[in-house]
């Protein structure tokens, strides 16, 4: 589904799109599923906005809203835990796609709560869930109703599903939407330990110290809000847990392995409980952007600040960051998964 959303744009660049020739309705229709809707909006970066050309793509699709189809006799039939919708989101495809660059640095810069693209995939998440509900009785947070509707995305997508899957379980209705992320990014220091191979003693260590720093800064009166804020937060996300693809040796997404990894360490060391459990529902730039913040009650986190999820780790050989990858068979990928629960969750 994630492919064809990659393949969809593909056409409608090679103007493929909405004809015979179009080459991404199999992707999805050899599942049973028909397309919906289109996730499309304009860049708004500020070139976009003074309306500057430089023959760079501006408007794009970035996604796709995918319904299961009822199967006649004897054709392919939906597994009953199965979704009856699949949103997924493409990553980005290349430097002339003008708004995937704006949202890249964007999402770098954690300022992807004001981006046009995330903005607009919640609003349609959001219309998709209200008529799933109002029409098929489906309750799509919470008691069983959570596979109505399922997100996916890759890379850059999987950074849009990410928010959208967090929003859904922060907002009023607490929406506990299945969730498949492939290489989510995650801006850490992990690569550059990597990079200068520091032993996983000396990487426990900068870990340990650096939440122990964020809990004794969190505690203090200034920064106590968020501190109580986060609090909330991971009370309101922890039964959500995202299933996260990832390479052992991908830069992008090697901070969720160090993430998850390093805070089990120390939740299984009785004396470093406490540490781990409020340091890591907290980060340095969070809290600077607090104390210089206007609005002390923004939401604007870090999106790898996570209580629960479910990490499927694979070191299969070639492009580490690529979506084809994740089309192998199970054996040649040889999936570790294990999943980590926020406590109480």
């Amino acid at each position: 589904m994630v492919r064809g959303t990659y393949v969809m744009e593909s056409d409608r660049t090679k103007h493929r799109l909405g004809t015979c020739r179009a080459l991404a309705p199999p992707w999805w229709e050899s599942f049973g599923f028909r397309l919906r809707d289109v996730l499309d909006c304009d860049c708004d970066c500020v070139f976009c906005r003074d309306r500057f050309n430089f023959g760079a793509q501006r408007w794009s699709i970035y996604g796709a809203i995918l319904e299961h189809v009822h199967a006649a006799a004897g054709e392919f039939r939906r597994h009953p835990s199965a979704p009856r919708y699949i949103v997924a989101f493409r990553g980005t495809m290349s430097p002339s796609h003008r708004g995937d660059t704006h949202a890249n640095v964007e999402l770098l810069l954690n300022r992807q709560h004001g981006c046009r693209r995330f903005l607009d995939a919640r609003r349609k998440v959001g219309e998709l869930l209200d008529y799933s509900i109002a029409y098929y009785g489906y309750d799509a947070g919470g008691s069983g109703g959570g596979g109505a509707v399922w997100l996916a995305g890759h890379s850059l997508g999987a950074s849009i599903a990410l928010d959208l899957g967090r929003h859904m379980m922060t907002d009023d209705r607490q929406r506990n939407l299945p969730t498949f992320l492939f290489n989510p990014p995650q801006v850490s220091v992990a690569p550059l330990l990597n990079a200068l191979r520091v032993p996983d003693v000396a990487r426990r260590f900068l870990f340990r110290v650096s939440c122990t720093v964020k809990e004794k800064l969190g505690a203090a009166t200034a920064l106590r809000p968020l501190e109580r804020k986060m609090e909330e937060l991971f009370e309101r996300l922890a039964p959500w847990a995202p299933e996260l693809y990832v390479h052992e040796r991908d830069i992008i997404c090697r901070g969720f392995i160090d993430y998850f990894e390093q805070r089990q360490n120390m939740l299984v060391d009785g004396s470093s409980q406490q540490v781990a459990l409020h340091g890591t529902k907290l980060s340095l730039r969070d809290m600077l952007l607090f104390l210089h913040a206007d609005n002390k009650e923004g939401k604007q986190v870090q999106p790898h600040l996570l209580p629960s999820a479910r990490l499927w780790k694979t070191s299969v050989q070639g492009h580490r960051h690529g979506l084809q990858q994740w089309l192998e068979p199970d054996w040649i990928l040889n999936l570790r998964p294990r999943l980590y629960s926020y406590p109480g969750a």
